[in-house]
């Protein structure tokens, strides 16, 4: 039989709630460990006194009881364990695994017994339950009863927080009193923390950074209080998990880091770490209120009764000897910085990453322990926005991310090797969520710096840096923006100038047209009418026009595809070496990753001591893209000025938008219409007939529907009109320059005396 078993799916029952861990029994111990919070409990097996093997609801139950009456219960056994594990306790523990009857009669009276930290409650002689008086954190006594209240666990889904024990007197013996035995049986094994006597040591104004303020710290042989202005709180030594001794950035100061599992409760908040804050300079000197026996017996020497020295080292000191816990330091991880921290954010926050032996840690808010056993992979991503920086994202087997963002890029070297030595898995180099390909890394390889040591995450960055310079190079000189070329398309744009456009003696004739109020009512009505009609039609096509001007600029904004025919840049010496020299170190160094294989080069490079040879070709090779490039550079200048030739040539061919638009002048705004005969947009015959002097401007479809519109302006009209105009024809005056124009029509410009002639007749 071997004199090992392990048992990887076991739980462990702290406070109401079933931890999950592993337990490792070996012929001379046994080992449990907490899978959540990684502690680790180890006793030997020459102290266990009684194992004892019982039923569940669910799977069966393992318990050793101790030579000084603690006792270990480990849940989650199959019944067909028992046979392995009867064998090894029989062989190894010098007892052997016993099987307990559990009474199934549901009574809730029966006889207690109190048996180590256990209190077990028989009913017909069989085991009904047990309680664990460890999770006792009060107990009150009445006449015939008491009172257990239990400590609270966040994780257990249900609590059970009080249970009570009626105790019938016993005539038979009046002396002793059966429930205040009952009571103190209950106090000596509970975890009750009573601030009875003097306390070991007090240190006074301790500034906390985790919970805020500044406090008094008094240390009793069970527990710390810290004692504020506002708050106190009792912290157990048995919730210690860990502490860390840190240093800062600045050098200057020192974090005291105490772990707390279950943390302090302050209402809703509640508090895993403790942090204590220490300048390095301050010292102090401490008496502990103990005696030589105790110190010597309690704490096997490791106090004094005055100590003295910084403040940080004597807490410490203090802190570990009661506690019986390790502190733990930084290992070798020196930064680049020269200091065993990282700078950068956790969500909204600084702080100061440590990358310890087992884990990291990030102090201070939140403060974050991260264990390498609970890690799955980790990641290096390059920061949003900012090429100066990088992501460091840790992925935990449970699901969670912690995202660390703002790390110096000086910092990743370091970082990466520290990760690669603690044999982390490293889930992604090139970004997030994208995985990396070789064609990535021929990119990669595409451009760097000469010698030094190779560095992959930051020769694509700096590679990324270049192609965006370049691109912009590109905006710049050779890509044209889709400017206007007169009569080149048929845009959306030519559709608005092609449309009648205002000129001087249109809006004028706008004008004069709002003022004949003689015409009658409905006359009146008519032009109101076709004028709000024009106005919405005007309306709809400045609307259309300005979506199409809109689309065009948005189409400016987007960027055209570098150009193929640019030469492409010359590769340095370490390039052209490793292009030659890739598959060789493939060969030579099978199974290296990607990154390993160009970190591996880039060692290869900095050790050759003869580089002659690829210097000259890359030396070559650079004269070679600066005369390419000198070329292209010319035929880009001459591609132009072609363009313009063919643009004077051209001359009239097509119609141009650009001198169309020069000669259309802008619309002024319509005056608000007059209905009297004179008011302030009335202007007479003669004021029409000088502004309207000239008919070059007068758009050929003006006068194609002028005809028209006479008719149909001829069939409108009031009979008494008529008869006005039939007169006028008459007399010999030309009817069609007298009679009031159409909101667009082109009058054309009458002699003085024709002029004369029509008003004489109109009085």
């Amino acid at each position: 039989m071997s004199d090992i078993q392990e048992y990887p799916d076991v739980v462990q029952e702290f406070r109401g709630h079933l931890n999950p861990g592993r337990l490792k029994l070996q012929s001379n111990s046994v080992i449990f460990k907490n899978t959540k919070t990684g502690k680790v409990d180890q006793y030997q097996s020459n102290d266990i006194t009684k194992a004892q093997w019982l039923k569940r609801a669910r799977g069966y139950c393992l318990k050793f009881k101790l030579n000084n009456d603690t006792i270990h219960r480990y849940d989650g056994f199959k019944e067909t364990d028992f046979e392995k594990l009867s064998g090894f306790v029989s062989n190894f523990y010098e007892t052997s695994l016993e099987k307990v009857d559990v009474s199934l009669k549901g009574w809730n009276y029966g006889i207690a017994h109190f048996q180590g930290n256990a209190l077990t409650f028989e009913v017909d002689k069989s085991l009904s339950f047990e309680v664990p008086l460890t999770n006792v954190s009060h107990s009150t006594t009445a006449k015939n009863e008491v009172t257990l209240e239990f400590h609270l666990n966040d994780d257990a889904a249900v609590s059970l927080t009080e249970m009570r024990f009626h105790i019938p007197a016993d005539n038979r013996d009046a002396e002793n009193d059966p429930v205040q035995e009952f009571y103190k049986n209950v106090l000596e094994s509970a975890d009750i923390i009573q601030a009875t006597g003097e306390s070991i040591v007090t240190l006074q104004e301790i500034q906390c950074l985790t919970p805020r303020g500044r406090y008094d710290l008094k240390m009793y042989p069970t527990f710390l209080q810290l004692h504020g202005k506002t708050f106190d709180y009792k912290i157990p030594y048995t919730t210690v998990l860990r502490l860390f001794l840190l240093p800062h950035k600045d050098g200057r100061q020192m974090f005291f880091v105490v772990s707390l599992d279950p943390p302090i409760k302050q209402g809703q908040t509640r508090y895993h770490f403790l942090i204590l804050l220490f300048n390095k300079d301050d010292e102090m000197s401490a008496e502990l209120n103990l005696t030589d026996e105790d110190i010597e017996k309690k704490y096997d020497g490791k106090l004094t009764r005055e100590m003295s020295g910084p403040d940080y080292e004597v807490v410490s000191r203090i802190f570990k000897a009661i506690t019986t816990s390790k502190i733990t330091v930084p290992g070798g991880f020196v930064g680049h910085s020269g200091t065993q921290a990282i700078s950068c954010s956790y969500k909204a926050a600084t702080g100061l990453l440590y990358p310890l032996e087992r884990g990291f840690i990030f102090v201070h808010k939140p403060p974050i322990h991260i264990r390498f056993d609970e890690i799955a992979a980790v990641n290096f991503a390059r920061s949003s926005g900012n090429t100066r920086s990088f992501d460091f994202d840790v992925e935990s087997k449970s699901g969670t991310v912690y995202n660390f963002v703002g790390l110096e890029k000086d910092e990743y070297g370091k970082l990466y090797d520290f990760v690669a030595q603690k044999k982390l898995r490293v889930k992604n180099i090139g970004g997030k969520g994208k995985k990396r390909t070789q064609d990535d890394d021929d990119d990669v390889w595409g451009s760097g710096d000469e010698g030094g040591e190779h560095d992959a995450y930051l020769e694509r960055m700096k590679e990324e840096g270049k192609n965006r310079q370049v691109d912009d190079e590109d905006d710049d000189s050779d890509s044209s923006d889709e400017s206007y070329n007169p009569g080149g398309s048929g845009s959306e744009v030519a559709e608005e100038y092609d449309s009648n456009p205002p000129t001087s003696s249109t809006s004028d004739s706008d004008y004069s047209a709002g003022s004949a109020g003689s015409g009658g009512d409905s006359a009146a009505e008519a032009r109101r009418e076709k004028k709000k009609e024009k106005k919405e039609k005007k309306e709809k096509k400045k609307s259309k026009s300005a979506k199409t001007v809109k689309e065009g600029r948005r189409k400016r904004k987007s960027k055209k595809d570098r150009d193929p025919n640019r030469p492409k840049r010359a590769q340095s010496a370490y390039f052209l070496w490793l292009n030659e020299s890739r598959e060789s170190i493939k060969t030579e160094f099978p199974g290296l990753s990607i990154t390993e294989l160009s970190k591996k080069a880039g060692e290869m490079w900095r050790d050759m001591t003869d580089k002659s040879k690829y210097e000259a070709l890359a030396e070559e090779a650079k004269k070679e893209y600066q005369a390419a490039m000198e070329e292209y550079k010319k035929q880009k200048e001459e591609e132009p000025s072609a363009d313009e030739d063919d643009d004077e040539d051209g001359g009239g061919g097509g119609s141009p938008k650009k001198e169309r638009k020069k000669k259309v002048s802008p619309s002024p705004k319509k005056l608000t219409e007059s209905r009297a005969g004179a008011g302030s947009d009335y202007k007479s015959k003669e004021f029409i007939s000088s502004s309207s002097s000239s008919d070059e401007n007068k758009p050929l479809k003006k006068k194609a529907k002028k005809e028209g519109r006479k008719e149909k302006r001829a069939e409108s009209s009031p009979k008494g009109r008529k008869s006005k105009r039939g007169a006028k024809r008459n007399s010999g005056s030309e009817s069609e320059e007298a009679e009031l124009p159409e909101d667009e029509e082109i009058l054309s410009s009458p002699t003085a005396s024709e002029a004369s002639a029509s008003e004489s007749d109109s009085d």
